[in-house]
């Protein structure tokens, strides 16, 4: 009776819509209100590694630092870039290695490779060694690349350009950079 007084083609029509809106992403990763940041949806990762590049960057020193950080949580800095895993993001005591490397992109490496957290942790990466001409109106993401720097997955991240630092959620060990 109800299709009836409608019609049927109303009744498709506003089950369709209330299809549409249901399937909608509600789950937009948001951070400061600060309009100098930028958030990422992490539900458009996958969608948007193609269009990204690497940063490109004056080279700094090479920088090694090794810590032991257990399930209390903690951060490992190297160079000007820093790590801060939350209490219960480790069950046990690990000896972490953090890199930044030494080449024209702004990049970490971190080990073990493949450790993960059971919860995710915030990688700080700062970007104030690189020339920002061009990319000025682009918000800069950490990223995950392999050894070779082949971008593999844009993580969720705030870029605050006026400070020139990019955060980004991590949960696993491996080789992360920034991009734009």
């Amino acid at each position: 009776m109800f299709g009836k007084r409608l019609g049927l083609k109303s009744l498709f029509g506003m089950t369709l819509a209330v299809l549409v809106l249901s399937c909608t992403r509600a789950t937009e990763w948001t951070g400061p209100t600060d309009d100098q940041s930028t958030a990422v949806s992490s539900g458009l990762i996958r969608e948007a590694v193609g269009d990204l590049n690497l940063l490109r960057c004056e080279p700094l020193p090479y920088q090694r630092t090794v810590k032991t950080i257990g399930s209390r949580g903690g951060t490992i800095a190297v160079g000007r870039h820093s790590l801060v895993i939350p209490a219960g993001a480790l069950r046990s005591s690990v000896k972490i290695t953090a890199e930044a490397i030494s080449d024209g992109t702004n990049s970490v490496r971190f080990s073990p490779e493949g450790l993960r957290f059971a919860r995710s942790t915030r990688l700080v990466l700062d970007y104030s060694n690189c020339p920002l001409s061009g990319t000025l109106a682009l918000p800069r993401k950490v990223v995950y690349t392999d050894e070779l720097l082949k971008i593999l997955e844009l993580m969720p991240s705030l870029d605050y350009p006026r400070q020139k630092k990019v955060e980004g959620d991590v949960d696993h060990f491996s080789r992360y950079a920034v991009a734009w």
